[in-house]
């Protein structure tokens, strides 16, 4: 078939099937994503439902957008929420808080400039020192 020979009608037609595939594949690797990404369900569960999207696909993939789409947002968000408080924790460890005497010397230079007095000095010391 030569290019000429192609049709916008032809060429839209195409692109929706394209489109509707795209869509396919996207709703199939969202499906298993859900899946093994849940901890709470069992490995002989997981296998049952890979055989069944497997060997009946469109029937396999609705059954378990209806069994389980319910919760799969909220297994998307509690995923969500595990890894930022992993990125967060990695954050503040890889930081690291300012050391006592990081912190005392801070304050000497802050009483040096006369941003704060000397009692305030002493009051912060003491809870530098304390811990």
């Amino acid at each position: 078939m030569m290019l000429a020979e192609v049709g916008q009608g032809d060429l839209l037609v195409t692109m929706f099937w394209l489109f509707i595939l795209m869509l396919w594949f996207w709703l199939l690797i969202t499906v298993f994503a859900d899946l093994y990404s849940d901890k709470d369900e069992s490995t002989g569960a997981k296998i049952l439902w890979t055989l069944f999207v497997l060997l009946a696909p469109y029937i396999g993939v609705f059954v378990y957008l209806i069994a389980r789409g319910h919760g799969m947002a909220e297994r998307a968000a509690k995923r969500q929420s595990e890894a930022e408080a992993q990125f967060r924790s990695y954050v503040q460890e890889t930081a690291g808080a300012a050391s006592p005497a990081d912190q005392l010397a801070k304050l000497a230079d802050l009483k040096a400039s006369g941003a704060i007095t000397d009692a305030e000095y002493d009051s912060m010391k003491a809870k530098v020192v304390n811990g």
